[in-house]
């Protein structure tokens, strides 16, 4: 594997956020050099991982806001995990602070040189929300949540989501660099309930086909897959699999409560099947093959 790696290291940036710690860990494993790049500067576990092996990992505290700390994280590296993620609840100001952490980040690397690619995390909400939701057949990567309903219904996560994830795109194309988002729906994992609290309209995404999930170590292997493959581009959804039944969507909120809920009439596990209208078609052609 190792003739295999970069010659330089790669850069997380959040990896004290949920996924930006599991895909360091997930890079480590496959023997990569990581710049672990958190805003959480009390984050004991990475700084304990670092103690242990400093030759494959260095910690750096960064501020999204703080342009300049950006570039100190990523100097030297090859591509970047960008999965910027802050704890509930979501507001209008959480809302432009990732707006302006994902610029800040995208700009720091189109000042780098090294960086040859961005890997943007992004959600699944960033492509669902809409007026006319239900009477669309298809959901895919050409799809984006509507910033209009997002804020008439204050749904701040996925606006976040949405705007971030256009301002990266729009910068990113204007300076010329190599990107490609994933859109992972709703992740399931060690301690997810409690290291990544979420708020989401659990039950209307149920009803219209779009509640989705899947596990960290999958979406670990898909962000990972997407740095390495060189002919990657544009927007993936990232789910293992739809929920459309009452069983099931009834089964994952008792799990994560109180990630999500859903409404008390749910609980009675009906035989109701709702009709899938996400597609992940790109994602499987990018996977195949591939160990899960």
């Amino acid at each position: 594997m190792g003739s295999d790696l970069p010659d330089h290291p790669v850069c997380v940036l959040d990896a004290s956020s949920y996924v930006g710690f599991w895909i360091l860990k997930g890079l480590l494993s496959r023997g990569y050099s990581v710049h672990a790049a958190i805003q959480n500067k009390k984050e004991k576990k990475i700084m304990e991982m670092a103690k242990e092996d400093d030759t494959k990992l260095v910690v750096f505290g960064v501020d999204v806001l703080d342009y300049q700390s950006i570039l100190v994280a990523l100097k030297s590296c090859s591509g970047v995990f960008c999965c910027l993620d802050f704890q509930d609840p979501y507001d209008e100001k959480m809302v432009d602070l990732e707006v302006r952490g994902a610029i800040n980040v995208v700009e720091a690397c189109a000042q780098t040189d090294s960086i040859a690619k961005i890997v943007f995390t992004s959600s699944l909400t960033a492509a669902i929300w809409r007026e006319n939701i239900c009477s669309e057949k298809d959901v895919d990567e050409r799809s984006w949540s509507d910033q209009s309903f997002c804020r008439k219904f204050k749904l701040w996560y996925a606006l976040a989501k949405t705007l971030s994830e256009q301002a990266a795109w729009a910068l990113a194309m204007d300076r010329d660099l190599n990107m490609v988002s994933i859109n992972p729906g709703l992740v399931l994992g060690p301690s997810v309930s409690q290291q990544n609290p979420r708020s989401t309209r659990a039950a209307q995404m149920f009803e219209n086909g779009v509640l989705a999930y899947v596990n960290v170590n999958f979406l670990v292997s898909v962000h990972i897959r997407a740095m390495e493959d060189t002919s990657t581009c544009g927007r993936y959804l990232c789910f293992d699999q739809i929920v459309n039944t009452e069983e099931e969507a009834v089964k994952i909120a008792q799990g994560l409560s109180p990630l999500i809920s859903l409404p008390q009439s749910y609980e009675c596990g009906g035989s109701e099947v709702y009709e899938e209208r996400l597609r992940n078609k790109k994602l499987n052609k990018l996977v195949e093959g591939t160990a899960y």
